[in-house]
């Protein structure tokens, strides 16, 4: 083992922690049980506190998740320093329609999530966290850039 491996931390992250850097990204991935298989797809999300927003179109995605304990990761990683962080949430998840408090849906739909994917995105989801979770790789220190030979 190296020094730098030895150096490296695992640092388990706060609630707080994990929601702000959840903040930071466009990016996740949702987790459904669907077409008797575990799925991940990724998606673009937004935060509306700390309830994650979603917009998708009709299909697996949105079929497996209506009502449905769902998890969904994001992450950040470097690798040439071999540090990054992820957050993990576990929650329930539900579109939301017409039907929902008309307050709700403004909200939903002021939220400021805009789909990368073309086509239709009209169905939005709501993720509400049960559980979050979130871990920090910190590098030890690293290497020089080049070997020492190679510095006049």
């Amino acid at each position: 083992m190296t020094e730098a491996e030895r150096d490296r931390e695992l640092q388990v992250l706060e609630a707080d922690e994990c929601y702000r850097l959840l903040g930071t990204e466009q990016i996740g991935r949702l987790g459904v049980n669907a077409e008797h298989y575990p799925l991940i797809f990724p998606v673009n999300y937004a935060l509306d506190g700390s309830i994650i927003v979603i917009r998708t179109d009709a299909g697996t995605k949105l079929g497996a998740a209506d009502h449905a304990n769902v998890t969904f990761e994001v992450d950040q990683i470097d690798r040439g320093t071999r540090a990054g962080w992820s957050v993990l949430v576990r929650g329930l998840a539900e579109e939301v329609t017409a039907e929902h408090r008309a307050e709700l849906v403004e909200r939903t739909h002021a939220s400021g999530v805009e789909p990368w994917a073309p086509g239709e995105h009209g169905h939005w989801m709501r993720l509400i966290p049960q559980q979050i979770s979130g871990r920090r790789i910190v590098p030890g220190r690293l290497p020089p850039a080049f070997e020492p030979g190679a510095y006049l």
